[in-house]
């Protein structure tokens, strides 16, 4: 089988990113999925894998791997075919690979989705929905570089799932909202309008939401594997893999085994999942308020007003609270001054005490 490079999601940029390589004995690819150090290629000569060559193994920085999504270049070979280059991404999402607690985390951070153009954030409508951990998606996949939008599955079961999607609407601004019904099909040609031909969407979202069963129903086949639902109403995760699925009709689907742990998004995530809370910090007193006790507070003011739920306001200090421990621990000279304040801290905390008790411990 063959493929057209347009239909795979190639682009004019992409293309001319090959182009400047300037080597001739190259091939363009995508990476479909990856497999004990191999990986499977989309080429237009059909599909086979390849290898990452050593240069590139030892040249590649951390989230610089190949990685499912991404567009290689490929010195092809009858025996083992070699990946000599990762060309630039349009848009990545990312996580921890690693406890974000162990000092080597940053290092260990990888590429779950590459050059998606919109990030599906699966969540489901029956016992798995939690607007804190959405919020947290949605963060991620705007830093992504991707489009997201929230695809809630299950509603069939839901008592009023006309509410739920009213609520997911009102804390993901900028982003589109599906409901479907998997049993009947309802709301899957929404979903797959918004992937369209030569687009790739990332399904995102944790186990047992519904991922598979909802490829399964864009490919009009049942390919993916699926399981039961537990006794909890839960569905058990099966997707095992990353993979690059081309849908009928035009466009590809990138599978996602279900996950939780994500790296912390950037500044400009967190202000794009949070913009209604941006729109309002514009009519704080100061400029670096952030939302706690500073006087002329605007976000607060419209917390007390009930303009604003406090969940959501307490939802975005979390986020914040993650990105600044991130960015200390990735930051030698912050985690220094950090330490050095908590000494200071400490330090005044046992004076105080020796005072109150008179000098005598």
């Amino acid at each position: 089988m063959t493929y057209d490079l347009i239909e795979l999601g190639l682009t004019p940029a992409l293309a001319s990113a090959f182009a400047a390589l300037g080597e001739p004995d190259l091939i363009l690819a995508r990476v479909a999925a990856q497999h004990r150090g191999r990986f499977a290629l989309f080429a237009e000569s059909g599909e086979f894998d390849a290898v990452p060559s050593g240069n590139l193994r030892h040249e590649a920085a951390p989230g610089e791997f190949p990685a499912v999504g991404d567009w290689v270049a490929v010195r092809p070979s009858p025996g083992v075919s070699l990946i000599e280059k990762v060309l630039p991404r349009h848009s990545a999402f990312t996580r921890s690979a690693a406890d974000p607690h162990r000092p080597d985390a940053a290092a260990r951070t990888e590429v779950v989705a590459a050059n998606a153009d919109v990030v599906l954030i699966v969540t489901s409508a029956h016992l798995d929905l939690n607007f804190r951990r959405l919020e947290r998606f949605l963060a991620a996949a705007w830093e992504s570089g991707a489009v997201p939008a929230v695809v809630l599955t299950k509603i069939d079961l839901a008592p009023d799932p006309d509410r739920l999607i009213e609520l997911i609407t009102a804390i993901a601004p900028g982003a589109r909202v599906v409901g479907v019904c998997n049993p009947t099909g309802q709301g899957v040609e929404e979903v797959r309008a918004l992937i369209g031909p030569g687009r790739t969407a990332a399904l995102l979202g944790t186990s047992g939401v519904g991922k598979s069963t909802l490829v399964n129903r864009l490919l009009g086949e049942d390919r993916q594997a699926i399981s039961g639902v537990r006794e909890d109403g839960r569905g058990r995760h099966t997707t095992t893999r990353r993979e690059l699925i081309l849908l009928p009709g035009g466009g590809l689907v990138l599978d996602t085994p279900g996950m939780r742990l994500l790296t912390p998004p950037s500044d400009a995530g967190l202000d794009a999942a949070f913009a209604d809370i941006e729109t309002l910090a514009e009519h704080c007193r100061f400029g670096d308020c952030r939302h706690q006790e500073e006087p002329g507070c605007a976000v607060r003011a419209a917390v007390e007003a009930g303009v604003l739920p406090a969940e959501r306001l307490a939802g975005f200090h979390k986020l914040r609270r993650e990105l600044e421990h991130h960015d200390r621990r990735e930051d030698p000279l912050a985690r220094v001054e950090l330490n050095r304040k908590w000494r200071a801290i400490h330090k005044g905390a046992r004076e105080h005490i020796k005072r109150k008790r008179g000098g005598w411990e």
